[in-house]
């Protein structure tokens, strides 16, 4: 059985791997464009901040580590071309445009992941100018910003918060700036951002909302950001403008593209039978909408491999809806949700409450408590659809025990009567979640009395 996957990401390392697990014969083939492979992304802004001592730190295995499980990965090199009539792909290796490879196939898959977006605005080609998306725009940034004073980010996304603290943690003059009117706007309610834009303006890093850049100053470097009238100071800018998924291949081949991307089903197979899709690539469904969306999440490629490769190795395994469950930190400050947010289950045409509370992560007696705010969002039956959470420290566990309720299909009332474990120095005697819970119930009788009136 001869397998090809396009991309060494997340998504096609674990697809590979678990191939591997399954099927000790298949011969298992990776092309990436990449020149490293096996690192985590996530983890640059933490490089950038100092957190983390090298961007060697973060590669976790060579290409060569992999020939030891009999994986053959080859670095920089571009597939150009798919015929899945007749199950063959051909590629080329960045510096030598000119010889061209084939390479057959009984299951491919393509495991392409998403490309930066660079919104058309004038001076973007403007050296200082960067996206980060790789662990090479990771060393360029880190180069650039050494000689550096002023750096704005366009985009307050999760990258676009923490690349904000990092370059702040390197002692630049930081500006992040938003279109919209809050920070972190897909994951966070407005009530819930603000805890986190505080937390950012007081160390020193000035945000703008409800703005977006005109364009981009400079002669051949980058000079400034323009806003209507106002002009900052800029000789690095970051462009954190999302992303878009990168389908072209997957349409050379003929698979069915959706609203967002690739379209597959439960067990990542596309519309042609023997080619497979994962990661940042795919289109995925909303488990409370039943929407097909987007989980551009490493957490969810991984768990996408892992389905394709049993899939492919003849163990049927299936692929849930997602709830996007999501976690961060900057300095001292983590930050999650899992879920919708008031504001998309409304846009979603669900009718939304939600309970809301400030809390310790200790008893308040024990020294070192830390304060934790906790927003539980519900549907007028009760059940929970969301969760946000802003604390400093058990921010991720409290997402993760959220993400279950919500699978579960946990209303208020049975999280609110939901035992959890106490002492002193780990927790409060009744825990922040059970808190919020309570103050969701008790905003839902209210709503519900309301109506009845």
């Amino acid at each position: 059985m001869k397998i090809a996957i396009v991309g060494a990401g997340a998504g096609g390392l674990s697809t590979a791997s678990n191939i591997r697990k399954y099927n000790k014969d298949a011969e298992i083939t990776v092309i990436t464009m990449g020149k490293h492979i096996a690192y985590s992304p996530c983890a640059i802004p933490y490089v950038l901040g100092g957190e983390v001592e090298n961007f060697k730190d973060i590669i976790m295995h060579e290409a060569e580590d992999y020939l030891e499980k009999n994986i053959k990965i080859i670095t920089q090199a571009e597939v150009f071309d798919i015929s899945s009539s007749e199950n063959k792909i051909k590629y080329r290796f960045i510096n030598e445009k000119t010889e061209e490879y084939e390479l057959s196939y009984d299951y491919l898959v393509i495991a392409t992941g998403a490309s930066s977006f660079i919104p058309p605005i004038e001076g973007t080609n403007l050296e200082g100018v960067f996206k980060l998306r790789t662990l090479e725009d990771g060393l360029k940034i880190n180069e650039w910003a050494e000689k550096s004073q002023n750096a704005v980010i366009v985009g307050a996304s999760l990258i676009g918060v923490e690349v904000s603290y990092a370059l702040k943690q390197k002692g630049l003059n930081v500006t992040m700036t938003e279109m919209l009117p809050q920070i972190i706007p897909r994951s966070l309610d407005p009530d819930m951002a603000t805890i986190v834009q505080d937390y950012l303006e007081k160390h020193g890093i000035n945000v703008i909302l409800g703005q977006g850049i005109d364009k981009l100053t400079g002669d051949e470097h980058v000079e400034g950001a323009v806003f209507e009238d106002n002009v900052i100071d800029a000789d690095l800018v970051i462009m954190a403008t999302g992303v878009r998924p990168k389908t072209k291949l997957a349409e050379m081949a003929g698979c069915e593209l959706g609203k967002w991307a690739i379209v597959v089903n439960e067990k990542m197979q596309t519309s042609i039978p023997n080619i497979y899709a994962v990661g940042d690539c795919v289109e995925v469904f909303d488990a409370i909408t039943g929407d097909s969306t987007q989980s551009m999440l490493g957490t969810t490629a991984v768990r996408q491999g892992k389905i394709a490769a049993k899939n492919i190795t003849g163990i049927n395994a299936e692929f849930k809806p997602v709830l996007n469950s999501n976690v961060s930190k900057v300095g001292e400050l983590e930050f999650g949700a899992v879920g919708l947010t008031v504001a998309s289950a409304r846009q979603s045409g669900i009718d939304a409450t939600y309970g809301k509370i400030r809390a310790l992560t200790k008893a308040r007696y024990y020294p070192g408590a830390k304060r934790i705010d906790v927003k539980i969002i519900n549907n007028l039956k009760g059940r929970i659809i969301g969760c946000q959470l802003i604390g400093e420290e058990r921010v991720a566990e409290r997402v993760d025990i959220m993400s279950l309720a919500i699978t579960k299909g946990v209303t208020c009332s049975e999280l609110a009567t939901t035992e959890f474990s106490y002492a002193p120095p780990v927790s409060m005697v009744t825990d922040p979640i059970i808190l919020a819970a309570e103050d969701a119930c008790s905003k839902l009788k209210a709503v519900n009395k309301e109506e009845q009136d």
